[in-house]
């Protein structure tokens, strides 16, 4: 057995973070499924929004928010975060993350606007801030004496105080199981507090700006251990994934629409071709919200037998284009396309998980003992639409917050937890059996459960996920478990939630937009789902 104060499963910038905010005071481990950089922070390319100008305000921040949100969010939860948003991006500025400059501006760094933003407030690093984000903390990660780096483990799933003969209304979250991939030995991870810093669940489907460690681990488990989820029915595709056979995943970011790029009909459409659509479908054309500009894209597609639409930013110069987004131009180049001459082909793609583990805005869940940061957690900020690069703000500022707070905490005398039992499993048979369910869900939740929904196709991905899941379990429950079996149980478990949240919601709101209910309640709710506790 493994014993860390604090133990944080997931690499990204809500896991660092943290990691960081506590190592002063408190040993932790930080468990990643592959390197540290694989995970979705690594490949954010648009920035992170905060008030950084006088011509801005918080309110004004609020506001865009709370639009964007589809009247969902949690008013309080989104003033907290934004009003904590400068010190997140001077604690960033103080670890050495080379932002993009711009001497006339007051803070001293570029800030750029992006779709349902009414001022510039995303200080970037170029058109790749994740990763200069993520390499400046891993150094400090990897150097830090109190942080223990376990690489290609897998989280299986939380230790319980229940597990233990804990009888009480509220068990307590004591650790959990961990994988080493590499050799298959399951270690067990005694932790006074534990945090779930896994990012979304993009994997479930087909087609998705995500990596391919986003398959909803951190909400799976929480779930499994008796905590609520919410809003798991907004699952916010981005407008704009490069359409290309050989560029898997590989985003456009929200700011070349920012800084003037528009959407285009391509040759395909016959007469069509060359117009400019999003005028039609909004006021604020391409700086609309994300789920207006992918419905928009997702009518067009399907009205006119399109494969993709066009992006196109060619008014601006070459060097306006190297200099603000130097890796897409260099990516696009690679494939033959040219940004400077050439419109840019696009799809939509599932890129945010809206809902997750439902926490306070300390990250605390309804587990003592567990927390839940960044993407992989439901604070309200969100609410029914992501509003552009307040995601990775939200990483840091309850990061912090819930560093704070277990700070706060008294230290808990460790407790002995059992070992990994595996004496009733043999080794898998036909791995076959993996693979063909992995493809099924991802297929049917990209047909059945996508930008636009009706209730018959949700009630047949409902009956598909019941047999699939029942398949799963008893895979598991009879076989030695691999990362990809682990991967494939949480992503079902999700895709479960997801189905039945839209399901519970009978209007059109935001990213959930049903042919069935197309009008919006006067009253808005969040969709929260409780699990059953287990006997």
């Amino acid at each position: 057995m493994k014993n860390f104060d604090v133990v944080i499963v997931g690499s990204g910038l809500a896991g660092l973070s943290v990691a960081l905010h506590l190592a002063q005071t408190r040993q932790v481990a930080i468990i990643s499924k592959r390197e540290l950089l694989d995970g979705a922070s690594n490949w954010a390319q648009g920035g992170i929004a905060a008030v950084l100008d006088s011509h801005d305000s918080h309110d004004q921040h609020i506001a865009d928010t709370l639009i964007a949100g589809g009247g969902l969010c949690d008013e309080g939860a989104t003033r907290y975060i934004i009003e904590h948003g400068r010190e997140a991006i001077d604690w960033l500025i103080e670890q050495g993350v080379p932002f993009t400059k711009d001497e006339e501006a007051e803070l001293g760094f570029h800030l750029t606007r992006e779709g349902g933003h009414s001022q510039r407030r995303i200080i970037h690093a170029a058109d790749a801030t994740g990763h200069a984000v993520q390499i400046t903390l891993e150094q400090k990660v990897r150097n830090h004496p109190n942080i223990a780096l376990f690489e290609h483990h897998y989280a299986i799933d939380v230790i319980t105080s229940a597990r233990l003969g804990d009888h009480s209304p509220t068990p307590r979250c004591l650790g959990l199981y961990v994988q080493d991939v590499r050799t298959g030995k399951v270690d067990t991870f005694a932790a006074q507090h534990t945090v779930m810093a896994t990012g979304g669940a993009g994997k479930v489907y087909l087609y998705t700006t995500n990596p391919d460690t986003a398959t909803g681990d951190g909400i799976a488990m929480a779930w499994r251990a008796g905590c609520r989820v919410g809003n798991m029915e907004f699952i916010q595709f981005h407008p704009t994934c490069l359409y290309h056979p050989f560029a898997k995943s590989f985003l456009i970011t929200e700011a070349v629409r920012g800084e003037g790029g528009v959407l285009k009909l391509p040759a395909e459409a016959g007469t069509s071709a060359g117009k400019r659509f999003m005028t039609e479908h909004d006021e604020r054309a391409e700086l609309a919200p994300r789920d207006v500009v992918a419905r928009a894209i997702d009518f067009e597609m399907k009205k006119r037998g399109l494969d993709y639409v066009e992006l196109d930013i060619t008014h601006q110069s070459p060097e306006f284009l190297k200099e603000h987004f130097p890796t897409i131009y260099a990516r696009c180049l690679e494939l033959g396309i040219d940004i400077t001459k050439q419109a840019i082909p696009v799809v939509p793609a599932v890129h945010f998980t809206c809902g997750g583990i439902v926490t306070d805005t300390d990250g605390r869940t309804d587990l003592p003992g567990l927390y839940a940061v960044g993407e992989t957690a439901y604070t309200g900020l969100h609410g029914a639409n992501r509003l552009a690069s307040n995601s990775l703000l939200e990483c840091l500022v309850i990061g912090r917050a819930a560093a704070k707070h277990i700070e706060s905490q008294d230290r808990i005398n460790p407790i002995a937890l059992p070992d990994w039992d595996e004496s009733r499993v043999s080794d898998a048979d036909e791995e076959v059996v993996i693979a063909h369910n992995w493809d099924e869900l991802r297929r049917f939740m990209w047909n059945y459960v996508g930008i636009v929904r009706t209730t018959k196709r949700l009630e047949r991905a409902k009956h598909r996920i019941r047999l699939l899941k029942e398949e799963i379990d008893e895979y598991y429950a009879n076989f030695r478990i691999s990362n990809h079996l682990l991967e494939l149980r949480n992503l079902v478990e999700v895709a479960s939630l997801i189905i039945n949240s839209a399901l519970a919601r009978r209007e059109s709101r935001g990213l959930h937009f049903s042919r069935d209910y197309p009008d919006t309640l006067p009253k808005a709710l969040p969709t929260v789902l409780t699990p059953k506790r287990k006997k």
